[in-house]
């Protein structure tokens, strides 16, 4: 069967003429060999019955003369009997029996190589008729074998001949017959490559018929093409504008967006800083409620700020992968520390499930995407919980989000990946403070997957719950890991808590830089409630006046990256650098901003100054400055 089908496969290989071709040579090969096996049978069986009949000959002859000396036993007779029956041709042993099988004479070829032989046996008869013995004459095939080796060559030469001649009169008529189609068929691909093609009306009836309508197929179809064409060029035109129209769209989106993002994050970050002096020493239950809703509205715009943030980024092209091996367990740990909290406070449980696998991946991208996805499951979920689990799938690991949410519709489910795209439902409002997000956490998921070549996949059921997937590289496990730190942006987008004063920041100078007086009030009243000297500045010309007059640098430098003139805080912090009373090594450097315009973000990321982006919570801006100072002081200490 297999033989079979390699067979067909060999045979669809070939062109038309050379099937044509083979089509010629086979049954004349067959016949051919069919007639020449028999002939050539025929003829070596009449040249073998030859070679017996004249073996026949000569022992008759020898037993002739035999008769007489066999009777007389004469020995001598008898040999010189035998050997006259070698004169004859192509003999090659004579022997002389008795009736009992004695040889009394023998003679054979002793001077040239014996080959195959033939044997013929016949009796000794006496005149009374009464058998004496026998004489037995062998004689060679040599005839026979040279025979058959010339009918071999002629055979191979016939073969040879009559081949050439059927493969050359094949080759003319598949020439005949082929010709026309390879050029129908190269008439096609260039019709094909859009071509004007057409061809010669020529061969046999059949053929022309099917050029002719070759032919007539071939116009139809180059007016078909150009009508098409002339349509497709006005299409390119219209949506070449359309493009256009859009792009413009985008960009005056991107202004506003950012626009709207650093005006409003503006009196959003002092609201913060505000609210948590307020809380700062307050015992008054009521106030302190009334605070904590402050805090809870807060936190809201804070997520939806996030957001906006998380996307401008993105668009910015300032995000780019930093590969490296981490347990994810470890990731799994900070996740539950994050949003267990939320989860208890909603009557839901977080069930993060423990792994042992590693995976290759940027540990920032990868904790923004999953906490995007638990705070959109614990967002939209009323009753249960959220399930966090791992597990490997050949070289990668699958992570899977699954809730008992209110699910998505079929309808919805291949556009929640989109900008701006809600699935309206009653049950979204059960999140803290009502807060609902604006349609971008999906969509930063998806843009971040691509960033690290991956893929998110989503499966739901309208009131049963969704599960999300995402697929990252495995990696091998190892004895330590350092731990990758939480981005600032992404704590704070999950930081619920006030600040305390456990690891306050007393005997620190800290120079706040804040064109908005009222941040730089709100700052101020922060850090000296955790024990700091505040020394505060809202242009370039008051930071260096407090320059020219203090003793020490400060410890810590936090400013903000837009001030008044069109100043910003890279340069004022780089004047700082340069003055003689200036900063150096042992002073931290911090960036607070809201801006959120692609060119910003990517001269804040090139600056390689740590950033947070407004609102910035108490506890978020305390961690940083903790942080930024012993890195601060490790540079120091190497220098």
């Amino acid at each position: 069967m297999n033989w079979n089908f390699r067979l067909l496969r060999g045979l669809a290989r070939l062109t038309f003429a050379q099937q044509l071709i083979l089509l010629a040579l086979v049954p004349a090969t067959a016949a051919t060999l069919v007639a020449i096996a028999v002939l050539t049978r025929q003829h070596l069986g009449n040249l073998t019955e030859l070679m017996r009949a004249n073996a026949q000959t000569v022992a008759l002859q020898v037993a002739t003369v035999a008769q007489a000396p066999l009777t007389r036993m004469d020995r001598r007779a008898l040999a010189r009997t035998a050997q006259t029956g070698m004169y004859q041709p192509h003999v090659q042993q004579v022997q002389i029996w008795t009736e009992d099988g004695e040889i009394v004479a023998n003679s054979e070829t002793v001077d040239r190589r014996r080959g195959e032989g033939l044997q013929v046996v016949v009796p000794i008869v006496s005149d009374n008729g009464r058998h004496n013995g026998k004489v037995m004459v062998e004689i060679g095939l040599d005839a026979v074998q040279s025979a058959r080796r010339s009918v071999w060559i002629n055979v191979a030469l016939v073969l040879a001949v009559s081949l050439l001649g059927v493969g050359l009169a094949g080759w003319w008529a598949a020439r005949r017959i082929s010709e026309p189609i390879r050029a129908l068929g190269a008439a096609v691909d260039r019709l094909g490559a859009g071509e004007n093609a057409s061809v010669a009306i020529e061969g046999t009836s059949e053929v022309r018929h099917l050029q002719h309508g070759f032919n007539q197929a071939a116009r139809a179809l180059a007016e078909s093409h150009r009508l098409l064409q002339s349509r497709i060029t006005e299409a390119t035109a219209e949506l070449a504008r359309k493009n256009q129209l859009l792009e413009v769209a985008s960009q005056a989106k991107t202004r506003l967006l950012a626009a709207a993002s650093h005006d409003l994050r503006q009196p959003l970050h002092a609201l913060t800083l505000f609210s948590d002096g307020l809380a700062n020493g307050e015992t008054d239950p009521v106030k302190l409620q009334r605070i904590g809703h402050i805090r809870e509205c807060v936190d809201s715009l804070d997520r939806l700020f996030s957001e906006l943030l998380n996307l401008s980024q993105l668009d910015a092209g300032v995000l780019q992968p930093q590969w490296a091996d981490f347990p994810l367990d470890r990731l799994f740990e900070e996740i539950s520390r994050n949003f267990r909290p939320v989860a208890e406070q909603q009557g839901l449980r977080l069930v993060v499930r423990k792994t042992e696998l590693w995976v290759r991946c940027d540990y920032v991208m990868l904790s923004r995407i999953l906490n995007n996805l638990v705070s959109n499951s614990l967002r939209h979920t009323v009753a249960g919980g959220v399930l966090i689990g791992a597990r490997a799938r050949g070289k990668g690991v699958r992570i899977d989000v699954v809730d008992t949410g209110v699910g998505i519709a079929a309808q919805h489910q291949a556009r929640v990946f989109e900008e701006f795209y809600q699935v309206e439902a009653a049950s979204r409002s059960n999140a803290p403070g009502g807060a609902r997000g604006m349609g971008l956490g999906l969509a930063t998921v998806q843009r971040l997957a691509e960033l690290l070549n991956t893929r998110v996949e989503l499966s739901s059921r309208l009131h049963k719950g969704t599960c999300v997937r995402v697929q990252v590289r495995a990696a091998p496990a190892a004895l330590q890991a350092p731990m990758a730190p939480a981005p600032a942006a992404a704590t704070a987008a999950n930081d619920n808590s006030s600040s305390s004063n456990a690891d306050s920041l007393a005997q620190l100078r800290i120079l706040v830089i804040d064109d908005e007086r009222t941040i730089l009030e709100g700052l101020s009243v922060v850090l000296a409630n955790w024990g700091a000297t505040v020394l505060a500045a809202q242009t370039r010309a008051e930071a260096l006046a407090l320059a020219d007059h203090w003793d020490t640098p400060p410890d810590v430098v936090v400013s903000d990256l837009l001030l008044q003139g069109g100043d910003n805080g890279l340069d004022v912090i780089a004047a700082l650098e340069r003055h003689p009373n200036g900063i150096g090594a042992g002073t931290a450097r911090l960036l607070v901003t809201g801006e959120t315009k692609p060119d910003r973000l990517r001269e804040v990321a090139a600056a390689g100054i740590a950033v947070l982006y407004k609102p910035v919570s108490p506890r978020v801006l305390r961690q940083a400055i903790q942080a930024q100072r012993a890195a601060a002081l490790t540079i120091a200490a190497s220098l």
